[in-house]
């Protein structure tokens, strides 16, 4: 453990017996959950959620498209309950297969959503740990997260088990539709499983490199994340985790708009620069290009990634993830540094999570500010 050993990094040093726990858990409910016809059924799939939920959506979209051939889309709460089209609701055979996540069922954007596209005729798949929830009560099926309590801190955890469960639904609805034999299915699910291992031998270097990291920007007013495909969702969270724990400003964006958009940020020598960049990823030459110019700005950066030096070609602080047997597993491990990172800057810089709810953050105790909230459906 760090000497800056906090609530939210003893999340991420917990998650190699939570990655096995879960597995046992999740695995047999994710083969039963929909029947066959069910998954048959289904002629396109609408992922949707909020916070962490809406990050676990985009950290497998590309999964289920390459895992099952369905077409799959990640729609934010809000665009799904007041926004989306209804000539794309409901179209025949209760499709498309909407899945919502939110490990309490009870934001109520999450619930005004699933009401709207069962009222439409869409078939509602509920990812919850609360089945009396809003959520819970307002969907066709439910996908019951059972998540061991632990102390609190900014999503870290949950995280996990929510991009977990839906890895493990995308190989079982490819298996039932054919895409791959029985065996291979359960390869992919066994490389799940062993990236708790993984994890675990890995995570005391990674430590201290967020460690090291944290000392040097703790007082850095803003933060980057840069990243594409799987690589995006783990940018789009470390970001949240940055403004949850420490309250700083911080940025997410893809490789390419990094070009367009953010490259062009003053003040670039006190930006912390976080990139995810796997190998195996096929925008990984665009990445390899964006960390260079980020060098040549002299931005102070970090590169996650399953690779090294020798693969980016350039000097640069680079913090090992595992490399999994199936790239899909890949959002499972690769956001444990970005939490690492922001929880050390909170307890580097004495932050309270959340702002502690306390002062101007007052009203939102309890989580009012997404519970309390007027849900209208049409």
């Amino acid at each position: 453990m760090s000497k800056y050993d906090n609530p939210m990094s003893r999340q991420v040093f917990s998650l190699p017996e939570l990655i096995r726990q879960q597995y046992e858990d999740l695995e047999p409910k994710t083969r039963t959950v929909l029947s066959f016809q069910e998954i048959y059924n289904i002629q396109r799939i609408v992922l949707t959620g909020c916070g962490d939920s809406y990050a676990a959506g985009m950290a497998t979209k590309h999964a289920f498209e390459m895992l099952t051939g369905i077409p799959t889309e990640v729609v934010p709460a809000i665009e799904l309950s007041r926004f989306y089209c209804e000539k794309h609701l409901g179209i025949d055979c209760l499709n498309p297969l909407v899945i919502a996540v939110s490990n309490s069922g009870s934001v109520a954007r999450i619930s005004e959503a699933v009401q709207r596209a069962r009222l439409h005729g869409c078939f509602v798949l509920g990812v919850t740990g609360n089945e009396t929830s809003p959520l819970g009560v307002n969907s066709d099926k439910i996908l019951k997260l059972d998540i061991p309590s632990f102390e609190g801190a900014p999503g870290t955890r949950s995280y996990e088990v929510s991009v977990m469960a839906l890895l493990l639904l995308a190989i079982r609805f490819g298996e039932v539709r054919h895409q791959y034999p029985m065996d291979e299915a359960m390869d992919m699910r066994f490389d799940i499983r062993d990236q708790g291992d993984l994890l675990e031998k890995m995570l005391p270097d990674m430590a201290a490199l967020c460690e090291k990291t944290a000392e040097a920007w703790k007082d850095f007013p803003c933060y980057d994340f840069v990243g594409s495909g799987f690589d995006y969702a783990t940018a789009w969270y470390g970001q949240a985790k940055i403004l949850e724990a420490t309250g700083r400003f911080a940025m997410h964006i893809n490789t390419e708009e990094w070009f367009h958009l953010n490259f062009f940020a003053r003040d670039a020598k006190h930006m912390g620069t976080v990139v995810v960049g796997n190998t195996t990823s096929p925008g990984f030459s665009r990445t390899k290009e964006m960390v260079h110019y980020a060098n040549e700005l002299g931005r102070p950066m970090v590169v996650i990634t399953d690779g090294a030096e020798k693969d980016f070609g350039e000097k640069t602080t680079y913090i090992r993830v595992p490399s999994p047997k199936y790239p899909v597993s890949m959002p499972l491990t690769h956001f444990a540094p970005v939490a690492l990172l922001a929880s050390y800057i909170a307890e580097l810089i004495g932050e309270k999570y959340g702002r502690g709810c306390e002062g101007d953050w007052a009203f939102a105790d309890g989580g009012a500010g997404v519970t309390n909230s007027e849900i209208i459906v049409k």
